[in-house]
């Protein structure tokens, strides 16, 4: 295994700008590769960040409901109905819609209003760098992330702007809670909520529920869906996967993001392949004297087997770096580019198979040699 490993590290740094030929285009192609599934990760989970904070067992919705920001509209009834529904511990509404938020200046710039009681169940902001929940419960207050000060016109808790001509205060501020639609988010009490949205007093978004601890979840579930009309009941994992495959593949933004992490493979593959090749080519006198004296077909295909695994070794690691820098900058972005370990293994082996497999064209050369032409030279 050692004579190999020296043999496959020798051709392979014998030829410095080949090798660096070779670790450009794999540097190239995996960094191209871990954006695009960077970006396929964290927007898979910016899309989904309101419903994974919100403390509930089951949402009741519209029928037809796409994702979380596209909500219509329930009546009080249907709340009523839903705790009427043995091992329903709590059903708390939850109004969320657009509104114009006005400037100071006279300008206007939209925002997305969360609202829901602020005590028991509901969704309420988190990571709060200033203010507490309580000050929510003045009249016209507010909570807004520190990211959206400039946008919004707005210096921190105290600030005044107004929402569909109604007065508002900044009372509480958040950190990290970002929209990857760019809208920011705007946390308020219920009744607020409605105000600023032009939603009825007796009308919700959503409801959340809330399953008794004794109580089976999908037993509830299906009670709820069979006594209540035209509405849809989902656990929060499959109202996330709902929203996160409409934003995902409903928009196209998936595929896009597919397309180029393919695109990045497809090069490196072609890149990697022309280099070893070309290095393949200009060893063949070596490789026919390794045939020559007797070594088996399996022997040298681990030699150009080793080149390859060096190299994806060898491109990875730049790749990593790169990628870790990528990733450092992008983190207070709306659209943050995450790579969990779980990526960061599956881009290891991509690394290593498409280097293989670039090898394969190496292997076929090497193998149409005939011995007798170390002879003739």
């Amino acid at each position: 295994m050692s004579l190999k490993f020296r043999l496959a590290s020798r051709n392979l740094f014998h030829d410095r700008l080949r090798l660096v030929a070779t670790i450009v285009g794999i540097v190239f192609s995996i960094v191209l590769v871990t954006v695009q599934m960077g970006l396929y990760v964290g927007f898979g989970r910016i899309v989904t960040t309101m419903i994974d904070h919100a403390p509930a067992d089951l949402w009741v919705m519209p029928l037809g409901t796409k994702c979380f920001e596209d909500p219509s509209l329930l009546d009080d009834r249907q709340r009523f109905r839903t705790l009427a529904v043995n091992g329903v511990a709590e059903a708390a509404p939850l109004v969320v819609g657009y509104a114009q938020w006005r400037l100071p200046s006279g300008t206007t710039t939209p925002v997305f209003i969360v609202g829901s009681e602020l005590r028991g169940l509901g969704l309420r902001p988190w990571d709060l760098v200033a203010g507490r929940l309580d000050d929510l419960s003045i009249p016209g207050a507010v909570a807004i992330d520190q990211s959206y000060f400039d946008r919004l016109g707005i210096g921190g808790t105290g600030a005044n702007a107004e929402i569909r001509d109604q007065k508002v205060q900044v009372m509480a501020v958040t950190r990290g809670i970002r929209s990857f639609t760019t809208t920011p988010y705007a946390f308020t009490g219920l009744d607020r909520a409605r105000a600023y949205t032009g939603i009825s007093p007796n009308k919700a978004s959503y409801l959340l529920v809330r399953v008794s601890p004794d109580s089976d979840v999908d037993s509830v579930r299906r009670q709820l869906q069979a006594n209540l009309s035209d509405v849809e009941v989902l656990t929060t994992t499959e109202f996330r996967n709902r929203s996160r495959s409409f934003w995902l593949f409903g928009t196209g933004a998936g595929a896009a993001l597919f397309a180029g992490a393919l695109l990045g493979i497809i090069v490196g593959t072609v890149i990697v392949a022309q280099t070893l090749y070309s290095s393949t080519k200009d060893h063949l006198d070596e490789f026919a004297t390794l045939r020559a004296i007797g070594s088996s077909g399996a022997y040298i295909y681990k030699v150009i087997i080793w080149q390859a695994v060096l190299s994806a070794i060898i491109g990875f690691g730049g790749a990593a770096g790169i990628s870790a820098i990528v990733v450092k900058m992008t983190a207070e972005s709306a659209l943050p580019i995450v790579v969990t370990p779980g990526l960061t293994l599956g881009l290891f082996l991509l690394t290593v198979v498409m280097c293989v497999a670039s090898a394969i064209a190496a292997i076929l050369q090497v193998m149409r040699i005939d011995p007798a032409l170390v002879f003739t030279r």
